[in-house]
């Protein structure tokens, strides 16, 4: 038999506790002392994995038992997280069904090339702070501004007519300055013109069909020269083109009897977008030898080509294009040069115009440099003299037509 031995504590004064709660502690202390004993025999513990026998070498043994984590204590002076937001509830009307508004924001892109008067060269380095864009007199925010230099895709439209020797020797000479300016990723086609238009070689990234159609044109069919119906055929088939598309115009200027009126090609120039031209007068030599001469046929001559001279400047400025009158052969690599700088290095402005009406009218437009202080750029060189420069951009774009 098993004795039990409860000691009691002694308080103060040496007194002991009474005798009814003495027998109240033994018996909870045999009542605790039974219930072990009888779970220790229905239940024998098997031995643990954990208390494996330490490895002969006298090691530790190992440590793979369970891990106790504290509870992580809260910090009561947090604020508690705020209740997420109901759900709004919106009720149609009676009778209204669900439906959705589409809004159409006019964009409009403006091609801008900046380059030097006396060398022709691109200046670099602009940034978008040192731009304006007004659109019929109203400035414009502008919200995207980017360098573009990227291949090009382009029609060689050329005088081919049997008027003059020089005036088909400029010709090929400016087409071959041309081509030889082309990469290997650009586009090109050739088309000719006299009484009507001829397409010589379509759309190719191949140099050497481009310079086979040059070799081509050696004898001239008719003396007739209608610029208008080319230029209007020209347009009209680059407009199916997506993309910027360009138009190098190589001819004298004059037009002999075409359908198409001066006026009604400038509006088809006005109205294709995405279309530059590019303008190289031919028979410079010929009018500089001739030019002023006697007789009342040289005086009307000499106003049909400075006439000339502006329709070819004119379709050129519309579409913010360059013009160039060469009289000598040494000319033309350096102005296809700048053609060639002109068309690959420029500055894409974009702005939501603040007239968003979709009318179909004309607007004008007119791009300014500034300084950081809002004042006309100037440019200066490396001895500090001032440096004359060009904006070229198109005067204007034609607004959708809403169509209902």
């Amino acid at each position: 038999m098993v004795t039990s031995r409860v000691f009691l504590p002694q308080v103060s004064g040496s007194v002991f506790l009474p005798l009814a709660v003495l027998s109240v502690a033994l018996a909870g202390s045999t009542l605790v002392w039974a219930q072990s004993q009888s779970q220790s025999q229905q239940q024998p513990q098997a031995p643990s994995s954990n208390d494996a026998a330490p490895d002969a070498a006298g090691g530790p043994g190992a440590d793979n038992g369970v891990i106790a984590l504290p509870k992580k204590k809260e910090n009561p002076d947090a604020a508690p997280l705020p209740p997420a937001p109901a759900a709004p509830k919106i009720k149609n009307p009676e009778g209204l069904n669900n439906y959705s508004i589409r809004v159409d924001v006019p964009e409009v892109d403006v091609d801008v090339g900046v380059l030097l008067e006396k060398t022709g060269q691109f200046v670099p380095n602009l940034k978008l702070n040192n731009f304006k864009v007004y659109e019929n007199g109203v400035e414009q925010k502008l919200v995207g501004f980017k360098r573009v230099e990227a291949p090009i895709t382009a029609l060689l439209l050329c005088e081919f007519a049997s008027t003059n020797y020089y005036f088909v020797y400029d010709m090929r000479n400016a087409a071959w300055s041309f081509a030889q300016q082309l990469r290997p990723q650009d586009y090109v086609a050739m088309m000719t013109f006299d009484m009507r238009t001829q397409i010589v070689t379509d759309f190719t990234q191949d140099k050497r069909q481009l310079y086979n159609a040059i070799n081509s044109m050696v004898i001239p069919g008719f003396s007739e020269r209608n610029l208008f119906d080319a230029l209007y055929e020209a347009e009209d088939r680059l407009s199916r083109i997506e993309g910027r598309k360009y138009i190098v115009l190589i001819a004298s200027g004059r037009d002999t009897f075409s359908r198409i009126t001066l006026d009604k090609i400038m509006q088809k120039v006005k109205n294709t977008p995405d279309v530059t031209i590019f303008a190289v007068s031919t028979g410079g030599a010929l009018r500089a030898m001739t030019e002023g001469g006697p007789g009342f046929g040289q005086q009307l001559r000499d106003l049909d080509y400075l006439q000339a001279d502006n329709q070819m400047k004119t379709f050129a400025k519309m579409t913010g294009g360059m013009w160039f009158e060469p009289r000598f052969v040494g000319e033309m690599p350096d102005i296809f040069s700048s053609i060639n700088t002109a068309i690959r290095s420029k500055y894409q402005l974009i702005y939501h115009p603040t007239d968003a009406k979709q009318d179909g009218t004309y607007r004008k437009l007119r791009v300014e440099l500034v300084d950081d202080e809002g004042q006309p750029l100037r440019m200066q060189d490396e001895k500090h003299k001032p440096l004359k420069y060009e904006i070229i951009a198109r005067d204007g774009y034609r607004a959708r037509q809403e169509v209902e």
